[in-house]
């Protein structure tokens, strides 16, 4: 099998949530690795290596911006893009995400299996072309 599946961890505090999503990601040749809690996703990041972080903002002990810092600190986790999917949908936050933070994307709660696919996909893409930006 020469077309290998890309690896997502998902980091969340409802396991009902991963779920949903290695359902959704899962049906279109994705590996979907879910952790409960910032700490046993960074450790799972650092274990896994994978090509894209689903991250929840809102957790309970180490919340999702403070793993996002702890990931942009780290020499082996820095590059790999993370896709924010909170409740928090404030234009704000969004702007706080994207703008200053600089996640590759965000998506507010509730989404549709659809805009998770697009949102995925658009980000793995734009890791694949060069970098022409200076």
């Amino acid at each position: 099998m020469t077309n290998e599946r890309k690896k997502v961890v998902c980091i969340e505090d409802e396991l009902e949530m991963i779920e949903l999503v290695k359902l959704i990601l899962g049906r279109n040749e994705f590996e979907v690795i879910g952790a409960v809690g910032g700490q046993a996703g960074l450790e799972l990041i650092a274990e896994e290596k994978p090509d894209l972080v689903l991250l929840d903002l809102m957790m309970p002990e180490m919340d999702g911006w403070e793993v996002y810092q702890k990931m942009k600190a780290s020499e082996e986790m820095r590059n790999i893009p993370v896709i924010v999917v909170t409740a928090k949908a404030q234009s704000i936050d969004r702007v706080l995400g994207l703008h200053i933070a600089r996640v590759d994307d965000y998506i507010t709660k509730p989404f549709g299996p659809q805009e998770l696919l697009d949102s995925v996909d658009r980000v793995l893409q734009s890791r694949l072309q060069p970098n022409d930006s200076p």
